[in-house]
């Protein structure tokens, strides 16, 4: 089924439509998810309301760009909103002046899985693993970051670069 059928489908309520888009994209979404939800309760809470809004708002979609990009984005704000309403969120204070320059060593990574990776993401700290996460993962720019997490671009900045540093030092103490 290409994606406008499936719209169409799922638009009219056609059970077969929405579970065959929940079923083909709930695995990927769920993986985000995870990566900026602290537990697997969480993640599998904010998916099913990402899901709900995204089968909401299907009407809306213009068919501009991805669809999956679209719905990608509905739970990336989804994540993000939670994130707001629990207050978990804490950025450390804003620092203009970073100096950090991180080089990782590939043959480190090269040991190393994608779950390993997203559990040392999971284990990062709040505020900088969403920032790690939109920065380094969805693309967002750091004032694309600022704007909607409410903080200035410099923080953006910041937590992404020790969200790095955090990476880099847990990496390392497994490689060795």
């Amino acid at each position: 089924m290409d994606d406008e059928s499936l719209i169409a489908g799922c638009i009219k309520g056609n059970q077969i439509a929405q579970k065959t888009l929940f079923d083909s994209f709930s695995p990927k979404f769920f993986a985000l998810c995870l990566r900026y939800m602290k537990s697997t309760d969480d993640a599998e809470d904010v998916l099913q309301e990402g899901m709900v809004k995204i089968f909401t708002k299907l009407p809306e979609y213009e068919g501009k760009g991805s669809f999956e990009g679209w719905m990608r984005r509905i739970v990336v704000n989804t994540c993000l909103d939670q994130i707001r309403k629990n207050q978990k969120l804490k950025f450390d204070v804003s620092i203009d002046q970073e100096e950090y320059k991180l080089s990782m060593n590939a043959h480190i990574l090269e040991n190393m899985s994608a779950n390993e990776l997203i559990e040392e993401i999971k284990k990062m700290p709040p505020g900088y693993r969403v920032v790690f996460n939109m920065f380094a993962i969805e693309g967002y720019s750091h004032q694309e970051i600022a704007e909607k997490l409410g903080v200035k671009e410099s923080t953006s900045k910041s937590q992404y670069l020790r969200a790095r540093a955090y990476l880099k030092e847990r990496i390392s103490k497994q490689d060795d």
